[in-house]
């Protein structure tokens, strides 16, 4: 086994991410994850998205001799991964259901040529006993298992798939394996050493933290026109509009459009070329965007995504911090932003009663919600709560939240908790919150006179408290344990066995005042620090990228990313060399891209070619 400290592993593992990957340095704590991966190691890899996971399996199975092999579930993210390492000079392919025989035999042809570096392979097609003899007959320099969660029966996307994965390390029991997840709890966390069978593995566990995401939520009162308001700020931007179902999807991108956005539906009832045309125009294209079903998304490596919304209620913290993690991978500000209520909740709880999961299974899936929940109605740092979940602590609040931007109000809520527990128990605990909610503020509907609750004592004695209002109250103490909503009695109101204390007053209970405000956005654009004297050159370079990205049948990010572009706005390179300095760009990106772009800097005015051309000739001759 190799030191892992060895210096040789360093250099090359060094030279590998200078003059493929075009970077200078390693990010976080990803040299260590690499050397102990090319010492031969096993490995859990906890990092945020956008925190650099994919260099950290690609450069050791480059510097280890043989082809690596690499599990992923989603087609999307091998097709993007395969596209950007062959634009790198890297020789990768990936084998799943797409591909046509003929093109399957064509990577074989190639693996068993030796013209092979990273294959990417579905966790389905190593459970096929073949699959396994044909690569046993290869050396494989590492097995890295992407999206790690999928064994874990607690985690938010279990993969029945995942659990054959274990096998791994007695079929290739020299070759290290690393796997690798952005979202784990600690109980996610100690399913994936065990189901992988992970032998004497290294743990390593970046921030989960995002700081560049601004989380806001705020009460589902009028959600079109709230998502409108919200989007105002990023008429320009690319983003991801979540809802829970195709229906909603469909009518939300037509509304949308209407009034004047750009924005195209993803669900998995579309017919399978139209998903792949949307998804296609959503890399591709800028101020787009994607109104999805949880189907869109995993494996979406755009780069520029500047936010995610969702319109309706996540499953989980852990689905919600997997889909908001597609905002800002490039680091730049991006929102986060969210509305919910009650019918979420009973919309959900409703999907996972039907649903043909074991009792086990259902609590586990309902404690996820509460969870979830409760971090909606938090008065303290979101994103303090939000890494907490995770195991992590955050040293002070964020100041890039809307809790902490614009702290909510409290207020002694005991009397008011009572007012609405004494209406559900003298209405039998039989109805949901539209109805109780009718009752308090004394409406003369049908339903009311027809069960007689006209002349309830509880009639009319929360007219004091907006309909708005008394929906949070009902959120809160649903949170806090106090109420469940029965989705079999479709959201009827029920008392917990903590209930009792509180309708008694024995309780001092404070309740987050509801928020008038819809979000805390963005007053200004996010800023692209290009000044005014660059403005021109800037466009310029994104005319020169998105052309080049035509010619190669690519996305514009995959040619080089907004922050690649900047610097060469503000370095202006000249030569070869100079571009070669800045972060990006790599020996094969710089052959395939670099005279395009240093034509494009010298025709703009600055101190550019000519002056800074006699500069260099000038140093060169002393």
């Amino acid at each position: 086994m190799l030191n892992i400290n060895n210096p040789e592993v360093d250099s090359s593992a060094r030279n590998i991410l200078q003059q493929v990957f075009g970077y200078d340095h390693f990010r976080d704590r990803q040299e260590s994850i690499i050397n102990a991966a090319i010492a031969g190691r096993d490995s859990l890899v906890l990092m945020p998205t956008g925190g650099g996971k994919s260099l950290c399996y690609q450069i050791p199975a480059l510097v280890r001799p043989g082809v690596g092999l690499v599990v992923s579930p989603l087609i999307a993210l091998m097709q993007d991964q395969v596209n950007t390492l062959r634009q790198l000079g890297v020789k990768a392919a990936f084998l799943n259901s797409t591909l046509s025989w003929q093109q399957k035999q064509d990577i074989v042809a190639r693996m068993n040529s030796g013209e092979t570096d990273l294959i990417y392979v579905a966790p389905e097609r190593l459970s096929q006993a073949d699959t396994l003899e044909w690569l046993s007959r290869h050396r494989i320099s590492l097995i890295a298992i992407d999206e790690a969660h999928c064994v874990s029966q607690w985690g938010h996307d279990f993969r029945p798939d995942y659990l054959s994965l274990g096998q791994l390390g007695a079929c290739f029991p020299d070759v290290p394996r690393m796997a690798l997840t952005a979202t784990a709890t600690p109980a996610t966390r100690q399913d994936i050493l065990q189901n992988l069978q992970l032998h004497e593995p290294v743990v390593y566990v970046s921030s989960f933290d995002r700081p560049n995401i601004r989380y806001s939520v705020a009460p589902k009162l009028d959600a079109k026109n709230q998502l409108i308001r919200f989007l105002e700020n990023h008429r320009a931007d690319c983003g991801i509009v979540y809802c829970l179902s195709r229906k909603k999807v469909e009518s939300t991108a037509l509304w949308l459009n209407q009034r004047g956005f750009n924005a195209l539906p993803y669900h998995a009832g579309l017919p399978g070329s139209e998903r792949a045309e949307n998804q296609s125009r959503f890399q591709f294209e800028d101020n787009l965007i994607m109104v999805a079903t949880i189907a869109f998304g995993m494996g979406i490596d755009k780069p520029d995504v500047r936010f995610v919304a969702h319109l309706d209620l996540p499953g989980s913290v852990e689905s919600y911090y997997q889909e908001t993690g597609r905002a800002g991978r490039d680091g730049q500000p991006s929102d986060a932003w969210m509305v919910y209520g009650l019918n979420d909740v009973v919309q959900r709880s409703q999907m996972l009663e039907r649903s043909d999961a074991d009792e086990i299974h259902k609590r586990n899936e309902r404690s996820k919600l509460d969870s979830l929940l409760g971090w909606c109605e938090v008065t303290q740092c979101r994103r303090s709560s939000l890494l907490e979940y995770f195991g992590e602590k955050l040293q002070a609040p964020c100041g890039n939240c809307d809790t902490c931007l614009d702290p909510p109000k409290t207020r002694h809520g005991t009397e008011i908790a009572q007012k609405l527990l004494s209406c559900i128990y003298r209405t039998g605990q039989r109805f949901g919150a539209l109805h109780i909610i009718d009752v308090l503020l004394g409406k003369d509907t049908e339903k009311i006179r027809q069960h007689g609750h006209l002349h309830l004592s509880t009639f009319g004695i929360g007219a004091d408290l907006s309909q708005n209002q008394w929906r949070s109250v009902i959120r809160q103490l649903i949170v806090r344990g106090f109420l469940v909503s029965d989705a079999e009695r479709f959201g009827a109101l029920r008392f917990t066995g903590t209930t009792h204390p509180l309708l008694k007053g024995e309780i001092d209970l404070m309740l987050r005042e509801d928020i008038k405000k819809q979000t805390v956005a963005r007053k200004t654009k996010i800023k692209t620090d290009v000044g005014e004297e660059n403005q021109e050159l800037w466009e310029a370079l994104r005319t020169c990228r998105k052309q080049l990205a035509e010619q190669y049948g690519i996305p514009p990010y995959m040619v080089f990313h907004d922050n690649t572009l900047k610097e060469i706005m503000q370095q202006k390179p000249v030569r070869h060399e100079e571009l070669l300095n800045i972060s990006g760009i790599g020996h094969a990106k710089l052959e395939k891209f670099g005279d395009e772009f240093l034509e494009v800097v010298r025709g703009y005015p600055g101190e550019s070619f000519e002056v800074r051309h006699s500069r260099q000739v000038g140093r060169t001759d002393q």
